[in-house]
C-alpha cells in the first residue's frame, strides 16, 4: 500500500515507520526533518512544515494514498484542515487519539472502546475528544473515511515514562528523593513502542476498521512505586521514594498536575479484544522489567548529551521540602 505518515519520528510513530517498511508499504513521511530519530532508508522523505497548509498542499499536489496517518493532530482545526486535504485522496484516513480522552477517573475498569469520552481535568484530552467528534461527523455525513486509534503511555528506549522523564536518574544520582504522586498503588500501563505499531499497522486498509475507534496497548499494569524501582535498578540506582498528594503537586506545577489529575493519578486498565479481534497477530510481548533495562541502559551510555528541565528539578526539590516541613 502507499502510506503517508505525518510527523513519522516520534516515539510512536518511529516504531510505525520500520513496521511499515517491514510490511513492505511504500512509505512517504512529511515533516520538517529536525528529529533525532532515524528515518528508515526506504521511506520517501517530504519536506513540509505541514502547519503550512499551502506549502503541504504544494508539497502533496497530485498525490493519492491508500492509507494517511496524522501523528501531529491535536484539535478540531488540525483534523478540518486534514479532511480539506485528504478528501477523496485517501482509501483510508487514521486519526492519533489518546487513551486520556476516555471518561477520566474510569467508572470501572478493563476500559473497553464503550468506555464513554470525558475528561474533565486536561484540555489535551478534551481537545483529542473533539477531534474525534469532528472526524466521525464527517464519516456519518460524508462518508470520509476515518479510523480512530488511542494510544495510552507508550514508550521506547529514549523516553522515560515517568514524569520529568530523564530527570529521575539525574535526581537519584544527586542523592535526591524521587517524586511520586498518591502513594504509588494506582495501577498503569506501558506498552513497548514497538508492540504498540504491530496492531496499529495491521489496521491498515481494512475495510471493517473505518468508523471504528481501537485502543492499542499492553495488557501488563504495574503500580508505579514498582515503575520506578524497575527503572532505577536498572540503572544501578538507590534513592528514595517521596509520595504526595496530586493535589499538592498540581499547586506548584499546573502543567504537571493536569498530566496527573488527567491521567496518570488514575488506575487504567484496557481490554484489548477489540484491536485483538481484527488484528490477530497483535500480542504485547515487550514486558516493562524489559523495557526498564532499554531505557536504562540507553541513558547510562547517553547520559553527557542528555538535558533535564532543571525548572522541574527545582520545583520538585521545593515540593519535598516544604512537605517534609509540614510532615
Amino acid at each position: 500500500m502507499r502510506v503517508l505518515f505525518i510527523g513519522g519520528t516520534g516515539i510512536i510513530s518511529s516504531a510505525c515507520a520500520a513496521r511499515c517498511i517491514e510490511l513492505g508499504h511504500d512509505l512517504y513521511l512529511l515533516n520538517r526533518g529536525q528529529s533525532v530519530r532515524q528515518i528508515p532508508e526506504q521511506a520517501n522523505v517530504l519536506r513540509a512544515d505541514y502547519r503550512d497548509t499551502e506549502q503541504a498542499r504544494d508539497v502533496l499536489d497530485g498525490m493519492n494514498f491508500d492509507v494517511v496517518v496524522d501523528f501531529i493532530a491535536f484539535n478540531v482545526e488540525h483534523t478540518r484542515t486534514d479532511v480539506e486535504l485528504f478528501r477523496g485522496r485517501t482509501g483510508q484516513y487514521v486519526f492519533i487519539s489518546s487513551a486520556s480522552a476516555y471518561q477520566t477517573p474510569p467508572e470501572s475498569v478493563p476500559v473497553t472502546e464503550e468506555t464513554p469520552l470525558g475528561n474533565p481535568f486536561w484540555q489535551y484530552s478534551r481537545d483529542k475528544a473533539a477531534g474525534e467528534k469532528y472526524l466521525m461527523g464527517e464519516y456519518e455525513k460524508n462518508g470520509f473515511p476515518v479510523t480512530i486509534v488511542r494510544p495510552s503511555h507508550t514508550y521506547d528506549r529514549r523516553s522515560v515514562p515517568v514524569p520529568g522523564a530523564h530527570l529521575l536518574f539525574r535526581r537519584a544520582q544527586a542523592g535526591k528523593k524521587i517524586v511520586v504522586h498518591g502513594d504509588g498503588t494506582s495501577l498503569w500501563t506501558l506498552t513497548h513502542n514497538t508492540d504498540f505499531a504491530i496492531g496499529f499497522c495491521g489496521l491498515f486498509g481494512q475495510n471493517e476498521a473505518i468508523g471504528e475507534d481501537f485502543h492499542i496497548t499492553s495488557d501488563e499494569y504495574l503500580p508505579w512505586n514498582k515503575i520506578n524501582r524497575l527503572l532505577l535498578e536498572n540503572a544501578g540506582l538507590g534513592a528514595e521514594l517521596i509520595h504526595l498528594p496530586s493535589d499538592l503537586i498540581v499547586k506548584y506545577d499546573a502543567e504537571f498536575g493536569a498530566g496527573l489529575l488527567g491521567d496518570k493519578a488514575h488506575s487504567m486498565i484496557f481490554d484489548n479484544s477489540k484491536i485483538k479481534k481484527m488484528v490477530p497477530e497483535f500480542e504485547a510481548k515487550v514486558p516493562f522489567t524489559d523495557g526498564a533495562k532499554e531505557i536504562a541502559d540507553w541513558y547510562l551510555s547517553n547520559q553527557d548529551d542528555v538535558s533535564v528541565d532543571e525548572d522541574l528539578d527545582k520545583t520538585m526539590d521545593r515540593m519535598v521540602a516544604d512537605y517534609e516541613s509540614i510532615g
